[in-house]
């Protein structure tokens, strides 16, 4: 009896075996990657794999990259270019199961460009966003990477000054903001306030009083008063998180229609971007991945979210966000893919979900750099 029932036990046991990877052949990855990755010679440019599949284990799949740069391990495909490889790279990307079947395949073009692109040309930008960029490490980071011989000379414009930021750096990044906002957001006690126990806006700087004290929103206004009348050649932005954290991870089409939602404020601010400075590049870096611990979300959020909940979140909207601002060069709409270069383990603390250490937001910086350089080159 015993002998039939050990059998029995083996002979399920096989058989959750195999369901567990007809289960993880069928799972939906839903690999996503950008037209474009950028690269300078010299600078380091990674794909962390973790961050273009959809799956809460990536350490079950086998991701092989086949490019004529860059090398892979079992985490990334990474590359530090030199100046004889300045061009355009095919990449491709196959995901394996634990079987060997292809489950999940993609390209992305990786563009290099030459380590003294732009050299002696001189770039006003702006840089909005929430509080990645309101930590000022990224910020801080493309500032110090253009001081390099070889590089544009960047003026910095902007309203906002934390203690964090450079001497030469300011900008329009404010904690807990959302695309949104900087199209309605509006008090009259701290408009115009950009010092003091008020610093952190409740207005956004873009909106003033306008006839019969009814709030407008004005960018000439603001380029005129709030930049000395300098206006930007590049403008770049960093939204997103705050837009759909709170979304519920369970019900795709609920998540769509919030996430169009705010593509659609997302549009608007560009459009009205378009309009003032029609010359300027409107650089959007797609929505950063989450930290591959849940410990960071648990140390952040005790509970109430957590980090598979945010990725498949996350991961939807970057998706929407390529799908809507690909191939719009010519509104002078730009995507950085700023969620591909960031180490979703190294790059983040242990105990922060959302908010990346020095060396994430370097990486941040990074690929805002490298498309600024690709940019720069094409100037006349």
């Amino acid at each position: 009896m015993r002998a039939v029932q050990d059998r029995l036990i083996l002979i399920l046991c096989s058989l959750a075996w195999i369901l567990s990877f007809s289960l993880l052949r069928a799972e939906d990855l839903r690999l996503t990657l950008p037209p474009v990755l950028y690269a300078v010679s010299g600078l380091p440019m990674s794909i962390y794999f973790d961050n273009i599949v959809l799956t809460e284990d990536p350490e079950a799949y086998q991701f092989e990259a086949e490019c004529g740069l860059g090398t892979s391990d079992v985490r990334r495909w990474t590359l530090t270019a030199m100046d004889q490889d300045v061009g355009d790279h095919p990449l491709a990307i196959r995901v394996k199961d634990a079987q060997g079947q292809v489950v999940a395949h993609g390209s992305v073009t990786v563009r290099v460009t030459r380590h003294d692109a732009g050299d002696s040309r001189a770039f006003n930008i702006l840089m909005v966003g929430d509080s990645l960029t309101n930590a000022s490490y990224y910020p801080n980071e493309l500032a110090g990477l253009c001081a390099a011989p070889g590089n544009p000379a960047l003026t910095f414009l902007g309203t906002h000054k934390p203690a964090g930021a450079a001497p030469s750096v300011a900008h329009e990044g404010y904690g807990g903001w959302k695309w949104a906002a900087f199209l309605t957001k509006f008090d009259a006690k701290t408009q115009g306030v950009t010092a003091g126990p008020l610093a952190p806006k409740t207005s956004s700087p873009f909106i003033f009083p306008g006839a019969q004290g009814k709030p407008a929103f004005n960018l000439d206004r603001y380029f005129q008063e709030s930049c000395g009348g300098k206006r930007p050649e590049v403008v770049t932005f960093l939204l997103g998180i705050n837009d759909c954290f709170g979304a519920s991870p369970d019900y795709a089409e609920a998540q769509l229609t919030q996430i169009d939602t705010v593509l659609d404020s997302a549009d608007q601010l560009l459009a009205k971007f378009h309009q003032a400075v029609p010359g300027a590049a409107l650089a959007v870096g797609l929505t950063t991945p989450p930290n591959s611990r849940e410990s960071g979300f648990e140390a952040n959020y005790h509970g109430k979210y957590h980090r598979w909940g945010w990725k498949r979140i996350q991961h939807r909207l970057v998706e929407r966000m390529i799908e809507r601002l690909s191939g719009r060069e010519a509104e002078q709409i730009y995507i950085v893919p700023t969620e591909l270069n960031l180490d979703p383990a190294g790059g983040y603390p242990e105990n922060n979900g959302v908010h990346p250490n020095p060396e994430g937001y370097a990486q941040i910086g990074a690929s805002f750099y490298a498309w600024l350089k690709a940019w720069a080159a094409t100037q006349p």
